[in-house]
């Protein structure tokens, strides 16, 4: 009966939300955008570089948007259910899955249109695009000038997909998979769509000067609270100890991580340009010098060098290069790198276990703490030879310091509320935890009747 009542409530929801998208497709007939071809001569005589598609740009910006893809599935599947307990593996891939699955019809519905459209007090984009009306194979955004208005929305909605999916790794072994499904569409729409559109999408965190080259504000520090606060909500696991049930599975996603983080950031360039080539080389050197840093304090640390904490510190690093990539140079990236393997480790290794909270996967340790360091580092090292854009402490602009603890700030704090907020009506709605007998026995057999392992 409690499985009924779930699907059912998420039947309403995932309904109201269609509802609410086709009714405002049909408002919205009159305010029509041109497409690109139908602007007018003048216009088009005025900036006719601005309104055509390159096909180098073009071709780079799929391959991009594949590579981020991949992260979710099947890369971050693969890490965060080859961390997990044997027995709660498939429960665990299952989250990242419907999430990915989730923010793809959502985005294309209202997603990208409320994050993207005509900015609205500087708080939310307008409903010009609902259901994508007013796109078509021709039409070019004015935040993507080069490549077709489809493939900058299709790039943008792989990020709010794996910005959901990253949360889950504080709280599996123990959520609802229902609870999750909920979570998902709430989430997407009241956190990451908001906080998008501030930063990226002409919001009051962009007019500030807020600067995000791939998501260390919208994706990591969004994502990286909202695993802490969903953790201390849901309580602690009754079986707490991790105990990985496959760390092959977990350098395999790391690896997939890596390699599609390239999309991620040299992606964000949003064409085959100089500035692709800088995020790309930047992220790879972080990357590496993380995993370096992270593995001599864990064996300063521990006497023993793990290739778990050669993965983690990986990720540390393309976490904390990802708001810096197309703003910093070499130097900033190797110190970022350096901060990110260090800084992270201690929040996993210290700080959580002395303030007690159950960050299963530590999602909050490296995403939240690693999004964090590297936005404000950003204000920091931002480089104007390598982007005009950013000009950080370092090169004579130290309101950018003050600009980037802002962005972090707000973010940090809307997004904890709001994250409060939707586990609290989950909770009336569905409930949040499994049943304890369920949790002992494994979340594979007890949400979804299967096994990851028949030996």
């Amino acid at each position: 009966m409690k499985h009924v009542t779930s699907f059912m409530m998420l039947a309403v929801i995932i309904t109201a939300l269609l509802g609410m998208a086709v009714v405002g497709l049909a408002e919205e007939k009159a305010v029509t955008p041109p497409a690109a071809e139908a602007v007018a001569p003048a216009a088009a005589a005025a900036a006719p570089a601005a309104l055509k598609i390159d096909t180098g740009d073009t071709a780079w910006m799929i391959v991009a948007t594949a590579l981020v893809m991949m992260m979710s599935i099947p890369g971050l599947a693969l890490f965060y259910g080859g961390l997990a307990k044997r027995k709660d593996a498939l429960n665990t891939m299952a989250m990242t899955f419907v999430a990915f699955c989730i923010a793809s019809l959502l985005w294309v519905m209202y997603g990208y249109t409320f994050t993207f459209g005509t900015d609205i007090g500087g708080f939310i984009g307008g409903a010009e695009k609902l259901m994508m009306k007013g796109i078509g194979p021709n039409s070019i955004s004015d935040l993507a000038k080069t490549i077709p208005e489809y493939m900058f929305l299709a790039y943008q909605l792989t990020f709010a997909a794996i910005t959901v999916a990253l949360a889950s790794g504080a709280y599996i072994e123990r959520m609802k998979f229902s609870a999750w499904v909920i979570f998902c569409v709430l989430w997407m729409t009241l956190v990451y769509v908001p906080v998008a559109h501030w930063v990226w999408g002409g919001g009051f965190l962009a007019k500030l000067g807020a600067l995000d080259f791939a998501g260390g504000t919208v994706v990591h520090v969004n994502a990286g609270i909202a695993a802490l606060v969903g953790a201390l909500i849901l309580g602690k696991r009754h079986e707490k100890a991790l105990l990985p049930g496959n760390l092959t599975l977990v350098v395999t996603g790391a690896g997939l991580l890596w390699f599609g983080w390239f999309g991620f950031n040299a992606g964000s360039a949003l064409g085959a340009n100089g500035l692709a080539g800088a995020a790309f080389i930047n992220t790879n050197t972080a990357a590496a010098v993380a995993a370096l840093s992270w593995m001599a304090v864990e064996w300063m640390h521990s006497k023993k060098p793990t290739v778990l904490g050669l993965a983690s510190g990986a990720v540390g690093g393309l976490v904390a290069i990802t708001p810096a990539a197309g703003f910093v140079n070499l130097g900033g990236a190797i110190i970022i790198g350096i901060s990110a393997g260090i800084i992270p480790f201690f929040a996993v290794a210290w700080l959580k276990p002395k303030l007690g909270y159950d960050d299963t996967l530590d999602a909050f340790g490296i995403h939240g703490i690693g999004g964090t360091l590297g936005a404000i580092l950003t204000g920091v090292f931002a480089d104007p030879s390598i982007n005009e854009a950013g000009k950080g402490l370092l090169y004579g602009n130290p309101g950018q310091l003050l600009t980037q603890l802002i962005a972090v700030g707000v973010t940090l704090v809307y997004s904890a509320v709001m994250t409060g907020l939707i586990f609290m009506i989950i909770k009336v709605l569905v409930g949040l935890r499994v049943d304890t007998e369920d949790e002992i026995t494994g979340l594979d057999d007890s949400e979804h009747g299967e096994r990851a392992y028949n030996l």
